[in-house]
């Protein structure tokens, strides 16, 4: 069983300002649920953590979005809730804190690309998130949560929907590359006819780009269209 002391456990903790009492809190979170598929001797992964996880970062994230815009009706603090803690936003905390190098995942998650699939590392995050409660307190995991995200107001800026992933990132890339720069290809599906799921690889210029998985073509497509924006922003910034 994994420690604190673990190299990537240990840098994460350094990054979050947050040491863990009880370290195997810590491990259940980036255990994703393929791993006890090739480990039966555990018995716990981050599902739950991430149910527990998602409540609390909702309420600190709503509580903040409350104080910080007095005048922001009903509408606009959901909306601006959702774009700080869902989908791709967490995704890219997760990658600046380094939980990707701290998840546990089976052989074949590892190799059909789940260590940068934007949803493991949302799940994981939020998995994080419940697990820091749970070792501490709200407060403790506001005050975490909170020098994570910083500003508020410059992540609101900055933040654009997520409905056409596939559309932004061609008007992205069209000006540089042309119109058929990008392609998409089915690289796994698993699953039963009736419950198939897909792995998708996005090429730019025939170089991988980004990796998406989801029930259909379509979510796994649009999956890596988001990996690919979050690398093209992160490259240009």
């Amino acid at each position: 069983m994994p420690d604190q002391s673990d190299q990537p456990l240990a840098a994460l903790q350094q990054r979050l300002a947050y040491t863990f009492r009880d370290p195997q809190l810590l491990v259940h979170a980036v255990t994703h649920p393929s791993y006890l598929h090739e480990n039966p001797e555990e018995t716990e992964n981050n599902q739950r953590l991430e149910f527990l996880g998602d409540a609390v970062l909702q309420l600190v994230v709503t509580e903040e979005l409350f104080k910080r815009y007095p005048s922001d009706r009903e509408g606009a603090l959901s909306k601006n809730r959702s774009a700080l803690s869902k989908g791709v936003f967490l995704s890219q905390l997760a990658r600046q804190i380094g939980l990707a190098a701290c998840l546990r995942l089976s052989t074949s998650e590892e190799q059909t690309g789940g260590r940068d699939r934007s949803a493991a590392l949302e799940d994981a995050f939020e998995s994080l998130v419940g697990a820091i409660y749970l070792d501490s307190d709200l407060a403790t995991t506001r005050r975490v949560l909170l020098a994570l995200y910083g500003s508020f107001s410059e992540h609101l800026a900055v933040t654009q929907p997520t409905e056409n992933p596939k559309g932004r990132l061609q008007e992205l890339v069209q000006p540089l590359h042309g119109n058929h720069a990008i392609r998409y290809e089915v690289i796994a599906t698993q699953g039963e006819d009736h419950n198939r799921e897909y792995d998708v690889q996005l090429l730019l210029n025939n170089e991988p780009l980004g990796t998406g998985h989801g029930k259909s073509k379509k979510a796994a497509e649009e999956e890596a269209a988001r990996i690919a924006l979050e690398k093209l922003r992160t490259k240009t910034s």
